[in-house]
């Protein structure tokens, strides 16, 4: 797969993996919480001319109400300065309707390619087909949509999160059990990913766990509601939180509360395994209060979401397989390419569950810990 990313004059960027085939970006400087406004509802390319000789891409901030969106918010500008590309920039506040509004705005206004990472996968089609109206190439990223024409799809392997998480807690727990999840929402292909893998890693690997479901669409209120739930119904001895950035603190605090938040070690310490990598979960498991997380790579996605951008405003083609920036290129369906950014599973120190290798909480490797 060589001859995919030599055709390019990239820039030093393949830093957003770890060496062990696991990554979280290393490359930027933009701190996760670096104080930055969000991007305007509307905005014309970026004041400071950054990319102003290169191509136009529009991109749409999809949410800005968890720490992995923040970051990846601070990321794009930086990302967009170093590929050398004109930024169009809106956001959707988590509105269906909103970013297909604004995916218009951005036809309006001369854009080359679009960037979006809708939260209704679903509600995506109709967006999609108006940029295909015009001839422009959209990339997602984070998320695939369920239908219509993408040019790649920029997100880590989802399935691998639920699975990977299945494992940390089936082996903490020695295959015995009850188990919470906190699933994420349902009409997102991110939820389904996990929440399915998850299941079926318990059903045929440790078939002695039981696992409560508490559907959650993003939202930290019911997951603290099914929580509590859970515990009035007995022990519960493991948590698969599926996004920390929602459910981390409101959980920790709730536990702590309830008098239920033991470290790693102590006999009644309850297994947690999070989905996100931000610097708050790397905290939280080097204090013993959760076992790991999966980082997914907000500066991996901000990267190479504007770099397939660029690319495709430009008329590159890609095909299946291995990239030089250590992730793999699939088609998940007719048409349609993904490049499944890697995202290694974090522990506190780097052992080893069952075939899973893990990486330490302290790697300044980790985008986390930038």
């Amino acid at each position: 797969m060589k001859h995919i990313i030599n055709q390019f004059n990239l820039l030093a960027i393949t830093a957003c993996v770890l060496a062990a085939c696991s990554g979280g970006g290393n490359e930027s400087q933009v701190q996760q919480k670096q104080a930055q406004t969000p991007p305007a509802t509307t905005s014309a390319p970026a004041p400071d001319g950054t990319g102003s000789n290169g191509a136009k891409i529009g991109i749409d901030q999809p949410r800005i109400d968890t720490d992995f969106w923040t970051a990846f918010a601070n990321y794009v500008p930086t990302k967009g300065q170093e590929l050398g590309a004109n930024l169009y920039q809106t956001s959707s506040n988590n509105d269906a309707q909103k970013m297909i509004a604004n995916v218009q705005q951005m036809l309006q206004s001369d854009v080359k390619a679009i960037v979006l990472a809708p939260q209704d996968t679903a509600a995506a089609t109709s967006a999609l087909a108006a940029a295909k109206a015009q001839n422009i190439p959209v990339v997602t990223v984070d998320t695939r949509p369920d239908a219509g024409d993408v040019y790649m799809v920029v997100r880590a392997d989802n399935q691998a999160y639920g699975s990977n998480a299945c494992v940390v807690i089936g082996e903490k727990l020695k295959g015995e059990g009850r188990v919470v999840e906190f699933q994420g929402a349902l009409n997102s292909i991110n939820g389904r990913d996990r929440s399915e893998a998850f299941a079926e890693c318990m059903k045929t690997k440790y078939p002695n766990i039981k696992v409560i479901e508490i559907p959650t669409d993003w939202k930290k209120e019911p997951a603290i509601a099914g929580l509590q739930t859970a515990l009035a119904g007995g022990k519960v001895n493991g948590i698969y939180m599926q996004a920390g950035g929602v459910y981390l603190e409101p959980t920790l605090a709730f536990l702590k509360q309830k008098n239920l938040l033991k470290p790693a070690g102590d006999a009644e310490h309850i297994v947690i395994v999070s989905n996100d990598g931000i610097k708050s979960e790397l905290e939280a498991i080097k204090r013993g209060d959760i076992d790991a997380t999966v980082s997914q790579p907000a500066d991996g996605y901000a990267h190479w979401a504007l770099f397939y951008a660029k690319a495709a405003a430009e008329g590159k083609t890609f095909q299946v397989g291995k990239t030089e920036h250590g992730s793999n290129i699939v088609q998940p369906r007719d048409g349609l390419l993904e490049d499944q950014i890697v995202a290694p599973v974090v522990t506190v120190d780097g052992a080893k569950l069952g075939d899973l290798q893990t990486v330490k909480a302290d790697s300044p490797d980790l985008w986390g810990n930038k």
